[in-house]
């Protein structure tokens, strides 16, 4: 069993998705958890309970129009 902070820790040492967006989904909204999950590689971070506008506005950052078509 894998948390998280480790697949995004695995996912950036392997060097085979560079460019992957990772962004958090978490329950925990404690101020140093966005610097925990950047310390593991994530791109982003989105406390729960979040609204619909809040996670598109993320995925439209962090996902170009041109990998969606």
């Amino acid at each position: 069993v894998m948390d998280g902070y480790e697949a995004s820790r695995q996912i950036r040492s392997s060097g085979r998705w560079p460019n992957l967006p990772i962004v958090a989904l978490t329950a925990n909204a404690m101020p140093d958890e966005r610097e925990r999950c950047k310390a593991a590689g994530m791109n982003d971070y989105l406390a729960k309970p979040f609204r619909r506008a809040e996670l598109a506005g993320i995925l439209d950052q962090w996902i170009p129009i041109a990998d969606i078509r």
